[in-house]
């Protein structure tokens, strides 16, 4: 409040705030972004009425929002969060066991303790099963104990090829926890199903056997490797399949000693290579009863007619009279005729027959394929991967293709008729083959896994008969008095072909190869032994391997060298 000049001071006056600030304008020093110099209002009232309305309209979606989630959807929700405290987890079913034709356990499961969240694999420990059986990577988790990898993955062998029916079918648990992991409850939603049981057609005992001799001479001998096939010349089923060198499946499938595995990756020796079933090894003279076969059906000579070895064949050269080409035989034979070459095995006289000479006309390398193909050469054994690699058989498109356009020339047709040149077989092939001999003409299907209701799978080959009798004739004589006399023994009598594949341009190492069946009279059985890159001037192989085997059966096995043998 303040006072009027003297003139009117007897009369007050309020000061209107006005009045106060009315020189405001003339202050520069107000900070008009700070409000200095500026009147404060009060707050509109739409402002406020707004901002109701808004707070009003947030809290109507919360109730409708809590309504949707407690009424409507409550039951839903209860639900998921119930699922929330339930873990399901794998019940891990055991994978099928395998036993050999006896009901020896080859592989099979062991669960040490309660604690382990599946059984583990475990193999006979015996020498000569790795490439049968193969082994096993087990299921996989995370550093959350999350497994990623749920399945038993085969690798190699029966694990692998026949893993549809060892595999199991794993079962699901559900597991009851409460906020803090704890387990409450349990119980079984799907129970597992473990993998069927398998029994194979291989003898156990035959199996370790065979692959200790072929071992013993690979190591004395210095062979790089070896392979031996045994099988069922009416049924196809294998009695044994060795491949030497092989690895341990059980420390393969354990995975704990790097050092060991790291080992076998390393080794020059191949120890993961089947022999019987992936090796390609030049045959050598194991093709020649094939090659007769061909002649005798296409009817270029007799079984009787005599061609005379003087050791080498010597082919003019209408280019230079001074240089002929001369194909060697191994050894001078004299006069043979077809039963007698296949059990000296002379060089000259499948020389002829298959290139032809003279006035003796050949059956040629169209029909050395021909032939070939018609005992399996060529192809996979049977319809399973496992049974491995086709092969090569020589001809003028191989040649072609292999050797930049050059032509096929009367001596590829030579070599090729011996079993060298650019021929590939397998050992499993040659078994096959040689147990078509054996049975007459049926070329069968190779069988590992013993299922009584199947009936032998097989292709006829159309041979006459009395073809099949010379050449078998002819591996008779063959261990009487020829090149698989090694195999000549009181016990059983066998029928066999020998063969030494020269490897390499200098021929320093050879494949020693025998291949044959018994009883001689009534086949049963037929074999394929193969030794790999021994030293050429050796004369122990294949066939004495062999003679061991059947010397050990004649013992421990007596049963398998009868005329009359079953299992």
């Amino acid at each position: 409040m303040r006072f009027l000049p003297s003139f009117d001071r007897a009369v007050p006056h309020e000061i209107d705030p006005d009045e106060i600030f009315l020189d405001a304008q003339n202050l520069p020093a107000f900070d008009r972004h700070q409000f200095e110099g500026r009147l404060e209002r009060p707050i509109p009232r739409r402002v406020v009425v707004f901002v109701g309305a808004a707070f009003a309209l947030i809290l109507l979606v919360m109730l409708g929002k809590t309504f949707a989630l407690e009424i409507e959807s409550g039951e839903t929700y209860a639900k998921r969060s119930e699922q929330n405290r339930l873990r399901h987890t794998l019940i891990f079913g055991e994978r099928g066991v395998i036993t050999d034709s006896r009901g020896t356990l080859l592989a099979w499961n062991s669960k040490e303790g309660e604690e382990e969240a599946f059984s583990k694999r475990r193999y006979i420990d015996k020498r000569g099963f790795a490439h049968l059986l193969g082994f096993v990577k087990y299921p996989s988790k995370d550093k959350s104990g999350f497994y990623y990898k749920v399945d038993f993955e085969g690798q190699g062998g029966v694990e692998k090829y026949w893993s549809e029916y060892v595999a199991p079918e794993h079962g699901l648990r559900i597991v009851e926890t409460d906020a803090l992991g704890a387990v409450l409850s349990e119980s079984v939603l799907r129970a597992p199903k473990g993998g069927e049981s398998i029994a194979l057609s291989v003898d156990a005992r035959l199996q370790e056997a065979l692959y200790g001799y072929i071992a013993g001479v690979a190591k004395d001998k210095g062979f790089t490797g070896g392979a031996g096939v045994l099988m069922d010349v009416e049924s196809g089923e294998l009695l044994t399949m060795v491949s030497y060198p092989e690895y341990d499946p059980q420390a393969l499938t354990d995975g704990t000693d790097s050092v060991r595995i790291a080992r076998y990756v390393s080794d020059p020796g191949k120890p993961f290579l089947n022999r019987v079933t992936a090796g390609l090894y030049t045959p050598g003279s194991i093709v020649k009863p094939f090659v007769a076969l061909a002649a005798l059906e296409e009817g270029t000579i007799s079984p009787e007619k005599e061609i005379v070895s003087t050791g080498a064949l010597v082919l003019p050269n209408p280019y230079d009279p001074e240089k002929p080409s001369v194909f060697k035989d191994w050894k001078a034979h004299g006069a043979v005729d077809m039963r007698l070459a296949i059990a000296v095995s002379s060089d000259v006289y499948f020389y002829v027959v298959g290139g032809g000479f003279e006035d003796q006309r050949g059956i040629g390398i169209g029909n050395i394929e021909k032939y070939m193909r018609l005992f399996g050469f060529g192809e996979v054994p049977g319809d399973n991967d496992f049974f491995g690699a086709a092969g090569v058989i020589p001809n003028p498109e191989w040649k072609e293709a292999n050797f930049n356009g050059d032509a096929w020339r009367v001596g590829n047709t030579y070599h090729t008729a011996i079993g060298q040149y650019g021929f590939q077989v397998t050992p499993l092939q040659a078994v096959r083959a040689i147990a078509a001999i054996a049975n007459g003409g049926k070329l069968l299907a190779p069988r590992l896994v013993r299922d009584a209701d199947e009936q032998p799978d097989y292709k006829v080959i159309p041979i006459e008969p009395s073809s099949f009798g010379i050449v078998r004739d002819g591996m008779r004589m063959g261990v009487t008095e020829g090149t698989a006399s090694g195999l000549a023994l009181s016990g059983v009598s066998v029928a066999a072909k020998t063969g030494t594949a020269e490897l390499g341009t200098q021929k320093r190492y050879v494949n020693s190869w025998v291949v044959g069946f018994f009883p001689a009279q009534k086949p049963r059985y037929a074999f394929a032994v193969m030794m790999e890159r021994g030293p050429r001037g050796n004369t122990v192989g294949a066939t004495y391997v062999m003679r061991q085997f059947l010397e050990w059966m004649s013992v421990y096995a007596p049963e398998y060298l009868k005329a009359d043998s079953s299992r």
